[in-house]
């Protein structure tokens, strides 16, 4: 009784606050193979590439592929067919997806240390995906940061950031890395560099330091040129 008495008179002193319990804040995820497929690409070659997020179809906010389709990559510079992109949207359709499933999600790397989006990054966002209802825009840096941020394009639209966070719940499958290297090979060719300019073995321009990483960067240009990306 004496314990009793010590509980209620606990509580009197310490009563139990009810708070409301907000939902999680949503956040992009990736399932560990489509981050480790991401970390190979971007480290694979010296310049940017571009791809396409295949969702959950459960959780369009959960990556569980990434695919490569045929483009021309520089420093700052990432170039999609146009009859690739077409053939990636029927290839996709083909499969039983929706086109919310593998059209909405755009990934793409910066071979710097920045992953705020460029202005030229932001101008291919509104032009190429602000037909859709909604679109996200992932970039992920060499040096380890990124930048995720969701777009509402219908209605009173909006943007908001998101975390990017890697989800080990459900299963997911093993590295393939001889598979990821094909298919890097296969889609992505280097942009040859401009007259006059230092390059490297690949015809790359050669920046000589940070600074000069970041010129090239937020200077040259970069176009994509698929369009109709809405349903």
């Amino acid at each position: 009784a004496s314990a009793l008495k010590g509980v209620i008179t606990a509580m009197k002193i310490n009563p139990i606050v009810k708070r409301n319990h907000r939902p999680p804040r949503p956040a992009l995820r990736f399932s560990p193979t489509a981050w480790a497929k991401l970390l190979y690409l971007r480290d694979y070659g010296p310049t940017e590439f571009g791809a396409f997020g295949i969702s959950n179809p459960d959780n369009l906010l959960q990556i569980q592929d990434l695919q490569l389709i045929e483009q021309t990559c520089s420093w700052a510079h990432v170039e999609f067919s146009d009859e690739a992109v077409a053939d990636f949207f029927d290839t996709q359709i083909d499969l039983g997806r929706r086109p919310e499933q593998f059209g909405r999600v755009w990934i793409h790397t910066h071979p710097g240390d920045s992953p705020s989006p460029s202005p030229a990054d932001e101008e291919t966002f509104r032009r190429v995906f602000g037909k859709a209802d909604w679109a996200l825009m992932f970039i992920l840096a060499r040096g380890g940061e990124s930048y995720a941020r969701l777009r509402f394009n219908s209605g009173p639209g909006g943007d908001v950031e998101l975390p990017v966070e890697v989800d080990y719940s459900s299963h997911f499958d093993a590295s393939d890395q001889r598979a990821w290297e094909a298919e890097y090979l296969a889609h992505v060719s280097r942009r040859p560099t401009t007259a006059g300019a230092a390059s490297d073995e690949f015809g790359l321009p050669v920046p000589v330091n940070e600074d000069e990483i970041e010129h090239w960067l937020t200077e040259l240009e970069f176009t994509t040129e698929s369009e109709g990306l809405d349903d």
